[in-house]
């Protein structure tokens, strides 16, 4: 790669980097899933935006595919996707699977025997209305088919983090049932392209690719799980940290993807299976795992997603028909496979029905099951999977949100404008900082005083002071008609007769509607949580501007 080359390469790495990020941006702050921005990055900057009004510019920072940055773009490309489900396989919990094993097994039986069956049916019998240009092969059937019927764990697990029941009974059986149809789509998918994807230099056949891939799978769940358990608490113990730990945890990616590579199956797979291995382990810290998915997270998943984008010509190749057929048959065998499953497994009609819309997200998974497609289907096909998958996503929380008429899960950053942060409270008792903190949060529609007495009135009753440096004065306001928070910082500490007899030097103040008692509740909890961590309470009291503290609410704990 010569000098120019080089420059290319790293102009386009750059490009996409930094849209992806600002689009990711965007769509987090919409509630969307940041992956959809992602995407939308790479469609900016790929035929279907650039390349259409600036063509000179698309071409100069991207080359034609053959050129060497374009190449190497590729294969970066490549390990990003392989890094990437290495990640979302840490996101697996056996234990999970296990215990809710019948209810998973039911749901995750018909969530992909009905979408299997119904996608190769139609591809089978009217490929043209799905895009097949050929009239339909046995390998673009059965491709279809799996792409109908996987789903998309990190997409689901994320949204049922963002609407506050990841935790409950309807997480408890999406989880593990997006787990299951993880693990067999993906090994359908890798057979699928074992038995219609041989090129010269093979080394297995088909039989020999499915009884390695089994062995493969039955192994690094046993055996190689408890290598790594074993493993683990040494590289943590004795090699510098992140740099031991996350050597370890690439070199186990990477060598996993290399094997099944050989094997016959894609790299992505291997990548996959060892995130499982090294996910289920106790031993794996938190503080790991996050600076593990973080690292993959913001530097190769946008990268990839964003390549998504740059490959397809959503306009170009926008074939209604076919973007409506795909979207249409992936909804219906999602929505009754799932939904039946759920309903015949115990769950009332509404939950059953969540439990569907969650499983039907297609998001992160269904684009790389497209991306990997190996010349089965052309960009007519390709771009409706992407269609399909952005708006499968898009419509999974809201939906979910109405079924089950849930109320939306705002972070305490969310609440709190620049007014609302009193950075250093003047007054030294308690009276004081309820009235500066009443004042800075402004309740519309509700007098400042009769705020302050409901507050007062209610520390008469029941101090607020919940321990740990940290105190929530609150009050249910009639005539007030939306949650009202403030936040303030005292440098000496206010006694708020917390039961461990520390003086609170965060005060969080809490106004709610009067009726509002369970958003009144929930939201005392969300404060709680948030600002249990010391090393959160401390850079909280060293927050300089609203900015800062937003910032560092916005990301939870930080390392010291």
């Amino acid at each position: 790669m010569g000098h120019s080359d080089l420059t290319v390469l790293l102009l386009a790495l750059a490009a996409l980097l930094v849209a992806a990020r600002v689009c990711g941006e965007l769509a987090r702050r919409l509630g969307q899933a940041e992956v959809l921005g992602e995407i939308l990055a790479g469609v900016l900057l790929g035929p279907t935006i650039l390349g259409r009004f600036a063509p000179a510019v698309q071409g100069a920072i991207f080359p034609a595919a053959g050129t060497p940055p374009a190449v190497t773009l590729a294969g970066i490309e490549q390990l990003a996707v392989g890094l990437f489900l290495f990640v979302a396989g840490m996101e697996v919990s056996l234990a999970a699977v296990r215990r809710e094993g019948g209810r998973a097994l039911a749901v995750s039986v018909g969530g992909m025997l009905v979408p299997f069956a119904l996608g190769l049916g139609v591809a089978l019998w009217v490929p043209h209305a799905v895009g097949a240009t050929d009239g339909g092969s046995t390998g673009f059937a059965l491709f279809f088919a799996v792409a109908m019927s996987i789903s998309a764990l990190p997409v689901i697990a994320r949204t049922l983090i963002d609407l506050g029941i990841y935790r409950s009974g309807i997480g408890a059986v999406v989880i593990p049932s997006a787990i299951i149809m993880d693990l067999v789509g993906w090994l359908a998918f890798a057979v699928v392209l074992s038995a219609v994807d041989r090129h010269g230099g093979m080394p297995t056949s088909v039989a020999q690719t499915v009884m390695l891939t089994l062995g493969f799978c039955a192994v690094m769940l046993t055996v190689g799980r408890w290598l790594i358990d074993r493993a683990l608490p040494w590289v943590q113990a004795y090699l510098s940290w992140p740099g031991g730990v996350l050597g370890f945890a690439f070199a186990l990616a990477l060598g996993s993807a290399a094997f099944t590579e050989w094997i016959g199956l894609h790299a992505i797979f291997g990548a996959f299976v060892a995130g499982v291995a090294l996910g289920d382990s106790p031993h794996l810290r938190p503080r790991t795992r996050v600076v593990l998915e973080d690292f993959v997270r913001s530097f190769f998943a946008p990268l990839f997603f964003a390549g998504i984008g740059l490959k397809a010509d959503l306009i170009g190749n926008f074939a209604p028909v076919v973007v409506g057929t795909v979207l249409a048959v992936a909804c219906a065998g999602k929505l009754i496979g799932c939904g039946l499953g759920a309903w015949l497994s115990g769950l009332g009609p509404r939950a059953a029905a969540a439990v569907a819309m969650a499983l039907n997200a297609r998001g992160a998974m269904e684009i790389v099951l497209a991306s990997m497609r190996f010349g089965l289907i052309g960009q007519t096909t390709f771009v409706a999977l992407v269609v399909t998958a952005l708006v499968t996503s898009l419509v999974a929380g809201p939906a979910i949100q109405r079924l089950l008429a849930l109320k939306q899960v705002r972070g305490l950053a969310n609440w709190l404008p620049p007014r609302a942060f009193v950075r250093r409270l003047q007054s030294d008792d308690r009276e004081g900082a309820v009235r500066e903190l009443v004042a800075a949060a402004g309740p519309a529609g509700v007098e400042i005083e009769t705020a302050v007495q409901a507050v007062l009135a209610r520390e008469v009753s029941a101090a607020t002071g919940i321990g740990g440096g940290l105190a929530i004065p609150h009050a249910r306001l009639a005539g007030l008609h939306t949650p009202v928070l403030a936040l303030g910082v005292s440098e000496a500490g206010i006694a708020f007769d917390a039961a461990d007899g520390r003086a609170a030097r965060i005060i969080v103040l809490l106004l709610t509607p009067g009726e509002a008692e369970d958003e009144h509740l929930g939201l005392m909890a969300q404060v709680a949580r948030e600002l249990a961590d010391p090393a959160v309470q401390r850079q909280v009291v060293q927050a300089r501007s609203h900015t800062e503290l937003i910032a560092l609410l916005r990301a939870g704990t930080v390392a010291e």
